[in-house]
């Protein structure tokens, strides 16, 4: 049977465009398979060599010039057994190490991000307890790295950025999918599950390890594998490619339940964000966002519902968590360590002392030199009653929305024709 293998390629320059003329390749499974045309690469140039090709649960392969095809040899991820002591563990933690690769672009501008995070997920699979949970991933701890660049020569790192536009806090942990029938009680198998126009399910199982590669966009029931990005699909966002992969392993009963997950990764694009990005785009410019991320799981544990309350409430002392990369995670690209590198020796306090706020969007209470008793008392008269409370927020809406005007009327203008210049 045929195995289709999707995959990312990292090249050395990570932001360089691939569509471009030159050779393709397809990417097989070693041990079995070759690869169908979902797995072909788009064109990539001579000088973008070398590169990396990386897929979850495959030991990536470095490429160092131009060929026909590329072997992958499978890296199975495996996590010791869950076991439930008690029937009151009713909910399942777990702890999770990501990393993923975001781009932002327009045509004039690109923002790149690199991000290291723990999270962790809280599913109630099978059962109602009263305790909602969580299935998207929550933020423990994380690291961000940005490169900004532009048509201009702009080349300019930082480990903030001013907008969110990673789609992989969207991605939901599936609790327990429905294992193909034609996959149950057997040790190695395949099956494709077709949508409207294409497959958009393909499973497959070897022993008790069991993988799915998802194609969201192949048919609308795909939908179900990620409900937090449901209301993105709108007409005003569209989605060029949109495809998940997750791994379980000890599927010995033909069931698959979320304890079996031992990690996930998806690749997304798409025209747009969902949110307007006014000081990055010119108005009515296009932008395009891709995602690519690797969720390794690191932990699962089934809790009391007492005790999955208090990692609600954050009533758990989260001040020892670390970022723990795990032993089988790929070691990075040259170009992200020079990435890190660069980020990490900005000197802050010269950055600071060069930045001139936006007043606009700071409130417009001053302290006055002549503070006596009566305007002491006054002023702890209206904190008591959130009178300063709701200036405060009042002053800073009216700053925002007097900025996001300004915004606009600067990026129209920058539409409208030169006078000087003669029409064509």
């Amino acid at each position: 049977m045929m195995k289709t293998v999707r995959f990312i390629v990292v090249a050395v320059v990570l932001l360089c465009c691939l569509r471009m003329a030159g050779q393709t390749f397809i990417v097989v499974d070693s041990q079995d398979s070759v690869c169908s045309t979902s797995g072909r690469s788009g064109r990539i140039g001579d000088n973008d060599y070398p590169l990396t090709v990386r897929y979850l649960g495959y030991h990536e392969r470095e490429v160092a010039a131009p060929c026909d095809t590329v072997f992958l040899e499978e890296n199975p991820m495996e996590l010791e057994e869950v076991v439930v002591s008690t029937r009151q563990q009713k909910v399942l933690h777990i702890l999770g190490y990501v990393r993923e690769y975001s781009t932002l672009t327009t045509y004039h501008d690109t923002v790149f991000m690199f991000r290291e995070k723990m999270v962790d997920f809280m599913l109630t699979p099978g059962r109602k307890p009263r305790f909602k949970g969580w299935s998207n991933p929550r933020v423990l701890k994380s690291r961000s790295y940005y490169r900004f660049t532009n048509a201009e020569g702009l080349d300019s790192v930082s480990s903030e950025g001013n907008y969110h536009f990673s789609w992989s806090d969207w991605i939901d942990a599936i609790p327990s999918p429905t294992l193909p029938t034609s996959l149950k009680g057997v040790k190695l198998g395949t099956d494709t599950v077709m949508g409207k126009y294409q497959p958009t399910e393909i499973w497959n199982r070897k022993d008790d390890r069991v993988t799915v590669n998802v194609n969201v966009l192949a048919d609308t029931a795909s939908r179900n594998w990620v409900r937090n990005l449901s209301s993105f699909f709108h007409d005003n966002l569209e989605f060029e490619d949109f495809r998940l992969r997750y791994s379980y392993d000890n599927v010995v009963a033909d069931t698959i339940n979320a304890d079996n997950m031992t990690g996930f990764s998806f690749n997304i694009e798409s025209e747009g964000r969902g949110h307007e990005m006014l000081r990055f785009n010119k108005l009515n410019e296009d932008y395009f966002v891709s995602t690519y991320a690797e969720i390794y799981i690191l932990d699962k544990e089934y809790i009391t519902v007492k005790e999955a309350r208090k990692w609600a409430n954050r009533k758990i002392d989260l001040s020892g968590v670390d970022i723990i990369e795990p032993e089988d995670a790929p070691r990075l690209q040259q170009p992200i360590l020079a990435l890190i590198d660069r980020v990490e020796h900005i000197d802050k306090d010269a950055a600071k002392l060069d930045f001139v706020p936006d007043r606009r969007l700071v409130s417009k209470f001053r302290h006055r030199n002549n503070f006596t008793f009566g305007t002491r008392a006054l002023t702890l008269l209206k904190d008591l009653t959130g009178i300063t409370i709701i200036k405060t927020h009042r002053n800073l809406n009216s700053g925002w929305s007097k900025f996001r005007k300004d915004r606009i009327r600067h990026n129209q203008q920058k539409h409208q024709p030169d006078p000087d210049t003669p029409a064509e």
